[in-house]
């Protein structure tokens, strides 16, 4: 067989790169809403946005409640709301499942308007917003029973696969009435998963439980968002509960949302402040002085605070180490969830401000 010709080669690589193209094109319009856009028919990318909130403003007459507000929340993570009390949390957490009228912008439940298309978009949304209403002469179960008449596919099976979920099977044929707090918020949860949403929205979910309920809710909300590839927005006052729940968070004050953040990745700087434990704070503050004098530091209760590049600690060892400084331990300092949302908040006890200041 003779050899391709050069032309004969050109012409077959330029339609592999023209079918190649076609298959790149097909793939991205196979869906009319867009792969990012969170819809399930576009077989729900794990990263792909179930909620997105834009340009979200809430007047009551003269008054704005919530400014121009715009975040998107991501299937498989749990997104936390935080802000002091009379930010706006629920009024945003109400528009978001149509209990609220929006003033201006609009909000997308997997691609779906809650102005435009409402139906279609709350029905992906289950929903706890302040506490749930139950009608307390009924047991849990005909409570829930009577929802999930409202919720075409729901059975026997998947109510006592949510009563299970949440830890009530033992209560769950008593009446409403003489469940406590938690045991009603538990019911409250159950109820929101009977028609498997894929958007989850709770408003104070662990409000009135006690430690070891607080930590099975919280596996329970993780469970559901990485197992199940559920959205999940949670607002709370418990910032530890947050921290250990949620993995980015938002923080809302007098309407604006003013920062988002991710909880286990705070610090982008260069420079990160350690704390070196040791027993000779003069003889460290001097070296400090003399041989390294562009890194800030601050004297501590059990030694000293610095502020340096990770290639510098070594380094700042070693010289301790010369010195005849004994060192105990060396560790990152971070902020917890509580100072730096202070910080954010323009509040008190920012590691800022209590943990290290070098004036």
């Amino acid at each position: 067989m003779p050899p391709a010709s050069p032309l004969s080669w050109k012409a077959g690589r330029t339609f592999m790169f023209l079918y190649l193209l076609a298959c790149v094109f097909w793939i991205y319009s196979g869906c009319s809403e867009g792969i990012c856009s969170g819809c399930t028919e576009c077989g729900e990318s794990p990263m792909s946005i179930a909620v997105e909130i834009h340009n979200v403003t809430k007047r009551i007459k003269d008054k704005t409640i919530i400014d121009k507000i715009s975040f998107e929340v991501y299937r498989g993570e749990v997104f936390g709301f935080l802000g002091p009390n009379g930010a706006g949390k629920t009024t945003t957490i109400r528009m978001m499942v149509g209990l609220m009228s929006i003033t201006e912008g609009d909000i997308k439940i997997c691609g779906k308007s809650i102005k435009h298309d409402f139906e279609e978009a709350v029905s992906r949304v289950g929903a706890i917003v302040e506490n749930p209403e139950m009608y307390q002469f009924l047991s849990g179960y005909d409570n829930l029973l009577h929802f999930a008449r409202m919720s075409p596919g729901v059975n026997k099976e998947k109510i006592a696969e949510a009563v299970e979920l949440v830890g009530l099977t033992d209560r769950i044929k008593d009446r409403v009435k003489t469940y406590s707090l938690g045991m009603r918020q538990r019911l409250g949860l159950a109820q929101c998963l009977l028609h498997d949403p894929e958007v989850l929205i709770l408003d104070e979910p662990t409000n009135g439980f006690d430690p070891a309920g607080i930590r099975e809710i919280r596996d329970h909300i993780r469970m559901l968002a990485k197992k199940k590839n559920m959205a999940v927005i949670v607002s709370s006052h418990l910032l530890s509960e947050m921290e250990m729940m949620c993995d980015r968070f938002g923080i809302i004050q007098k309407g604006k949302l003013i920062d988002i953040q991710s909880v286990h990745d705070s610090a982008t700087d260069s420079e990160k402040v350690y704390e070196f434990d040791i027993d000779s704070v003069e003889k460290a503050s001097l070296i400090l002085k003399t041989a390294f004098p562009h890194l800030e530091w601050k004297n501590a209760e059990n030694g000293i605070f610095v502020r340096a590049a990770r290639e510098d600690i070594p380094l700042l060892v070693k010289r301790f180490s010369g010195e005849d400084i004994n060192i105990f331990g060396v560790k990152e300092v971070t902020k917890t969830l509580e100072e730096r949302f202070l910080e954010a908040t323009n509040g008190r006890g920012a590691l800022k401000n209590a943990r290290f200041d070098p004036q």
